[in-house]
């Protein structure tokens, strides 16, 4: 689901807050505590596809994406889809994905079609590591944030947007690489640095879909720059 730690209005952060606006932020945080968990959830996503062929990965994400956005379309147009799909997920969505104008997906949806995109354009390694920088610092950015967020960066905080990147890092250092040379690891900076500014700025597209298809896009085009020689479908 995408991420949101945009700055506390002025009326939420001065020096004696009313109670009841109190217990509003901190049932926020709850709800974005419960999102994330499930968000996190997703590392399944990269973990499987990881150990199995792309056409059986294509062959389980293609109609389990296509379900979904058949469902979460439908909750706009079919009264029975939409009681049933707001009494089991209501609370969970956030006021634009529930948009009767616009009529956003919502961000379950969009990691999956973000998941079959990555797969299909991709070479393995770099789609498994864009999309767990997706999963690990979009939650990390989201509740660092809301929590400790003081400092407007774009459309976001630089505390979130720190913690987007340090995390980003983290999963640079830790996921497959072709050769383990330091220079694919300085692409990786690069392309966690280009996500977290992805992250923050004021776009009418999904982080879901935006980060991992701008850290693939990055990684893909670095290797091809720096290291053409390596086979970036090493993996798969």
């Amino acid at each position: 689901m995408k991420t949101n730690h945009h700055l506390l209005s002025a009326k939420e952060t001065r020096k004696s807050p009313d109670p009841e606006l109190l217990a509003g932020i901190e049932s926020s945080y709850h709800i974005e505590l419960v999102r994330k968990a499930i968000h996190l959830c997703s590392l399944s996503i990269p973990i499987f596809y990881f150990f199995t062929p792309k056409n059986v990965a294509l062959a389980v994400f293609i109609p389990l994406t296509i379900a979904f956005l058949v469902v979460d379309v439908a909750r706009y147009y079919h009264k029975p889809i939409e009681s049933w799909f707001y009494t089991w997920f209501g609370w969970l969505l956030r006021r634009r994905e529930s948009d009767r104008e616009k009529k956003r997906l919502n961000g379950a949806t969009y990691v999956l079609i973000s998941a079959t995109l990555a797969i299909i354009i991709f070479p393995k390694f770099i789609a498994v590591t864009s999309f767990i920088i997706l999963i690990i610092s979009d939650l990390t950015a989201a509740l660092v944030g809301r929590r400790f967020g003081k400092h407007k960066f774009f459309e976001k905080t630089l505390e979130g947007s720190l913690g987007f990147f340090l995390s980003a890092l983290l999963v640079v250092f830790l996921t497959p690489k072709i050769e383990y040379y330091v220079g694919e690891y300085l692409i990786g900076a690069l392309a966690a640095a280009i996500g977290t500014i992805v992250e923050a700025l004021p776009i009418d597209v999904d982080d879901n879909l935006s980060v991992p298809l701008s850290v693939g896009g990055i990684l893909w085009a670095a290797y091809s720059i720096v290291y053409p020689m390596l086979n970036v479908y090493k993996f798969g």
